[in-house]
C-alpha cells in the first residue's frame, strides 16, 4: 500500500494537486482513497462532488477512485467522550458555566488529529493499494505531524508516576479539592490516545509513505518551503518530491506577463537548486479553475507527464545509525540548514535537537545511551552527532523526570562551526 501526503503553504493549489494525484492513481488501475485533514474541506469542491458525511463511508466519485469526508464531531465523541466527560464534570464542580465548559473540552487540533486517525483505519484496513491525503496547510500540518512523538515522551516519561500517584491518592485528593479525580476508564482513554497516534506515526514514517510538497513559484512561498523541508527531516518524514504550481507559460507573454514569467524562472532556478536531488514536477497556470475529476486528472497528466505519480524516489532514512570503529555515528538529515539554526543538547536518554522554532526530543536507542556525544556538527546539510562509549555514563530510569543536572557539560550543547 502507498500512503502519499501532500502539503503546502494555504493557496498554492495543494488540494487541486492532490485531488489530481489520486484521479491519475485511479486510472492507472489502483484502488485509491484521498482524504483531506484540512479543515477547509475543499477536496470535494475540487473533485466536483457533493460528499456525505464519514458515517455513510468513502464515496466513489470515479472509477477506482473514492474519496472521505470525515465526521470530525462523530469521530470526536468516539475518541474523546470519557476525558470529555470527565472535564465537564470537573468544570461544574467549580463553577463553570456550561456553554463555556463545552468549548473548553474540545481537544485543540481535533480534527486534525482525528483525521490522521481515519488514515490509519483506512491503512489498517487493506481496501486500498493507495491513500492520498491533503493535509492543512503548512504549519498546522507540522503541529500535527510533531504530536505523536511529544505525546509519546510525555507518556513514556511522565505518565507512568503520574497514574500511580493517582491511583492511591485519589480519594485523599477528592476530599482535599472537592473535585472529581478521573477514574481508570479516563485514564485509559488518555493512553489509547496515545497508542493511537504512535500507530499514526509508524505508518506516515514507514517505507510505504511519504510526504510531497507543493508550492507556486514566488519568493515567500518557497522560502517557507524550504523550512518545511528541514522540519518535516526534523520529525523523521520522508519528502519525496516537490510539485511547482501554476507556472505562466512562456509562448505569446505580453510585457505583464512577461515579467512574471521572468521572475518566476529566477525562482524555478533557485528552487531546482536547492531542492536537488529531489524530484520536481510543474503545473503550468490553467486557462480556467481546474474543479471536476477529469480537470484535476488532466492537470496531473501535465504535472507528472510520464512519471508514475505513485512512485516514491530513492529517499533514504531522514536518520541513520552506523558503526565507526568502537564508536556510533548517528546522521540526521537537515536540507537546506545553516549551521547557526541548529542546536544540540544530551539530556539523559534522550538528544534534544532544535531547529529554529522547532524541537525533537529523541529517545536515545540502547547502544547510545552509555556514550558520550563527543563531537556534533552539521555536515552536508545532516547533522552528524558521534557517540563514544563512556563507562561512567549511566542510562537513567525511564520513568524519572531529568533536571537541568543531568544536561552535559556546554560544549556538547553548541555544533562545531555554528555561530
Amino acid at each position: 500500500m502507498r500512503v502519499l501526503l501532500f502539503t503546502g503553504k494555504g493557496g498554492v493549489g495543494k488540494t487541486t494537486v492532490a485531488a489530481g494525484t489520486a484521479a491519475m492513481a485511479a486510472a492507472a488501475g489502483h484502488k485509491t482513497l484521498v482524504i483531506s485533514t484540512d479543515p477547509a474541506h475543499s477536496l470535494a469542491d475540487a473533485l466536483g462532488v457533493n460528499q456525505p458525511s464519514s458515517s455513510d463511508g468513502p464515496v466513489e466519485v470515479a472509477g477506482g477512485l473514492w474519496s472521505l469526508h470525515i465526521d470530525v464531531r462523530e469521530r470526536f465523541v468516539q475518541a474523546w467522550s470519557d476525558v470529555q466527560s470527565y472535564l465537564l464534570d470537573v468544570f461544574n464542580t467549580v463553577g463553570v458555566d456550561p456553554m463555556e465548559a463545552e468549548e473548553l473540552t474540545v481537544l485543540p487540533g481535533a480534527e486534525e488529529v482525528l483525521a490522521l486517525l481515519e488514515v490509519r483505519e483506512r491503512v489498517r484496513s487493506g481496501s486500498w493499494d493507495v491513500i492520498i491525503v491533503d493535509c492543512a496547510p503548512t504549519a498546522e500540518t507540522l503541529r500535527l505531524l510533531s504530536l505523536p512523538e511529544a505525546l509519546r515522551w510525555y507518556m513514556d516519561r511522565i505518565w507512568p508516576t503520574e497514574r500511580r500517584v493517582l491511583g492511591v491518592l485519589r480519594p485523599f485528593l477528592r476530599k482535599a479539592t472537592g473535585v472529581p479525580m478521573p477514574r481508570d476508564h479516563v485514564l485509559d482513554a488518555i493512553e489509547q490516545l496515545h497508542d493511537d497516534l504512535a500507530d499514526v506515526r509508524a505508518i506516515l514514517t514507514s517505507d510505504q509513505a511519504s510526504v510531497r510538497l507543493v508550492l507556486t513559484p514566488e519568493a515567500v512561498v518557497v522560502a517557507e518551503a524550504r523550512r518545511t523541508l528541514t522540519s518535516l527531516s526534523l520529525y523523521g518524514y520522508r519528502v519525496d518530491g516537490i510539485v511547482v504550481n501554476r507556472l505562466f507559460p512562456e509562448q505569446g507573454a505580453d510585457d505583464w506577463r512577461a515579467g512574471w514569467v521572468q521572475a518566476q524562472g529566477k525562482q524555478l532556478e533557485r528552487i531546482l537548486t536547492d531542492f536537488a536531488p529531489l524530484p520536481v514536477y510543474r503545473g503550468m497556470y490553467q486557462a480556467s479553475e481546474p474543479v471536476g475529476v477529469d480537470e484535476v486528472l488532466g492537470l496531473a497528466q501535465q504535472v507528472y507527464a510520464d512519471v508514475d505519480p505513485i512512485a516514491a524516489s530513492d529517499t533514504p532514512d531522514p536518520m541513520s545509525i552506523t558503526r565507526s570503529g568502537a564508536d556510533f555515528i548517528l546522521t540526521l538529515a537537515l536540507p537546506l540548514v545553516a549551521r547557526g539554526e541548529v542546536d544540540l543538547v544530551r539530556r539523559a536518554d534522550e538528544l534534544v535537537i532544535t531547529v529554529g522554532p522547532h524541537r525533537r526530543v529523541l529517545c536515545l536507542p540502547a547502544a547510545l545511551r552509555r556514550c558520550s556525544v563527543t563531537k556534533a556538527a552539521v555536515q552536508d546539510s545532516s547533522l552528524v552527532a558521534r557517540f563514544t562509549p563512556d563507562p561512567a555514563t549511566k542510562v537513567s530510569d525511564a520513568t524519572r523526570v531529568d533536571s537541568a543536572a543531568n544536561v552535559e557539560p556546554a560544549h556538547n550543547t553548541r555544533l562545531e562551526g555554528s555561530s
